[in-house]
């Protein structure tokens, strides 16, 4: 009877720990994006991006990177002075942000359609009968491990009603509570609510990861991230070191590198005001800032 009470009890924290480890955020930055609609409001892109980033926020499933972080990165590292995030250079970013997905879009269609009682049909503004409102965005997502694109979407939202139109100047991307109940708030917000849909369907096969931060001298260590990653005590983790870069002798694009574990640590204690944790290191000597830190399998 004692042994299977303490197998129970085993197999009960275990479940415990399995599930705790599932609510692990995973980090996802989100791009500017290029505005391709031709409307003419100046901010577009950059707010569609940003009412992106608020609802992944809200949806309380991911760590958000800060737009001005992005930004301070791309500045660093000298990849241009328009803040604009390609396919092609999310993988290098987004390693440098610690996220491991990154999302970039366009805005490819924002406005209203206005039909007036004759059937004439004029954009943005105005007294009429009919408006169909409608904001369409392409997405990439990129598996910033791998470099992959992983999705290649279009999500668009749409709405009709009658009466009068708001005007593209009454957009405030700043205080969309202005603007949430009007047509093209409405539309944008449809959009915007399947990019997030999307995020989450396909974080689900991208692996959680994090870094050592630092190497104490007592046979701890600090990680990234803490409890803002949901990453708590008890929590046991395995440290992975990344290999030699593999390019494609043909193409050369890189193919990613090989890892080898190379240590075992169990969290102590969160740290940081939970931008980071402490964690006892079970096993490995070379430990060093810079692995990465990944689920016990």
């Amino acid at each position: 009877m004692k042994l299977a009470r303490v197998l129970c009890v085993t197999v009960l924290s275990l479940l415990i720990l399995a599930a705790a480890n599932a609510q692990l955020k995973k980090r996802v930055a989100v791009a500017r994006f290029n505005d391709r609609t031709g409307s003419g409001y100046h901010s577009l892109g950059e707010g569609v991006a940003d009412m992106l980033i608020t609802a992944l926020v809200k949806s309380g499933k991911f760590m958000t990177i800060e737009r001005q972080e992005i930004e301070r990165v791309i500045q660093e590292q000298q990849f241009g002075q328009s803040f604009m995030v390609t396919p092609e250079t999310a993988p290098k970013v987004g390693q440098l942000l610690g996220v491991e997905l990154f999302v970039v879009g366009s805005v490819t269609e924002f406005g209203t359609k206005q039909s007036s009682i004759g059937g004439a049909t004029s954009l943005f503004g105005g007294s009429i009968t009919k408006k169909v409102a409608r904001c369409v965005v392409d997405i990439r997502l990129v598996n910033t491990n791998t470099g992959e694109i992983i999705a290649a979407e279009t999500e668009e939202g749409s709405e009709s009603s009658t009466g009068f139109s708001v005007d593209l100047q009454q957009v405030d991307f700043s205080n969309t509570n202005n603007w949430d109940d009007t047509d093209i708030g409405k539309a944008t917000r449809q959009a915007v609510d399947g990019v997030v849909e999307l995020i989450t369907e396909n974080m689900a096969s991208i692996p959680w990861s994090g870094k050592i931060l630092k190497v104490n001298a007592d046979g701890t260590l600090l990680m990234k991230p803490g409890s803002e990653g949901n990453v708590k005590p008890g929590m046991e983790f395995v440290i992975m070191r990344k290999g030699e870069e593999i390019k494609d002798p043909d193409t050369g694009l890189s193919l990613g590198s090989e890892e080898t574990q190379v240590g075992h640590i169990k969290v102590l204690e969160d740290a940081l005001k939970g931008k980071a944790a402490k964690a006892k290191i079970l096993e490995g000597t070379d430990l060093k800032a810079g692995d990465l830190v990944q689920e016990k399998k």
